[in-house]
């Protein structure tokens, strides 16, 4: 029941990224800036109807597909011993797309900001989570660091979770420090997410190659 409710929360915040298109859909131009440049520049744009929909819709498209893994992985019994943490994690991800969809509709209404830097704090915002789950996931086929090395060694597996739980975390607070170096911000993201991505598959191999080559009974 909690989990249901925890779902439902999440619901909400779509329903309300619906009812926020719906509410300023009649203040804001018949073309939407929808994306901008590492400067904070706006480079594209999509119809009024597209970029109101796109990020509701999305977010309900994954929102179904966060409650449907638990039943459909081979091992959603050991997503069961993390629920309250997985539920959560769907709940800071639906908060965060409900953000990225606020920014957009309220820069296009004329609000003066740097959409850039709104969107790297909620990322790194999105990064912590992801590192609080990592701290608690058991092995899945969906959530966690799963590498062929993690998925054929519970061992492994633990252990490079709990590495990729402390440098996802780091990431975040190396993002929100970016935030002070405007023109630099980006890269206070992208670099440490591609070093985190890399040493978490070259630690996952390496530990298991090392333990493989361990004596049985040692």
């Amino acid at each position: 029941m909690q989990s249901t409710h925890r779902f439902a929360l999440a619901a909400g915040l779509v329903v309300a990224s619906g009812v926020l298109s719906v509410l300023t859909a009649p203040d804001l131009p018949e073309q939407l800036a929808t994306h901008w440049n590492a400067a904070g520049v706006p480079d594209d744009t999509m119809s009024k109807p597209v970029a109101l929909a796109l990020i509701p819709t999305l977010t309900a498209v994954l929102l179904g597909m966060f409650a449907v893994i638990p039943h459909i992985d081979p091992l959603g019994e050991n997503i069961d011993e993390f629920r309250p943490i997985y539920d959560w994690f769907v709940v800071g991800f639906t908060a965060f797309m409900t953000i990225v969809h606020t920014g957009i509709v309220a820069f296009n209404l004329g609000y003066e900001f740097d959409f850039v830097l709104l969107l790297l704090a909620a990322l790194a915002i999105l990064f912590y989570l992801v590192g609080v789950l990592l701290d608690h996931v058991e092995r899945n086929w969906f959530a966690g660091i799963r590498t062929p090395w993690t998925m054929s060694s519970p061992e492994v597996w633990e252990r490079t979770n709990a590495l990729g739980a402390t440098l996802f975390k780091l990431t975040a607070a190396v993002a929100l420090v970016g935030l002070l170096f405007e023109k630099y911000a980006v890269y206070f993201l992208i670099v440490p997410v591609l070093l985190t991505a890399v040493i978490t598959v070259v630690y996952s191999y390496y530990l298991y190659e090392r333990l493989e080559e361990e004596p049985s009974g040692v």
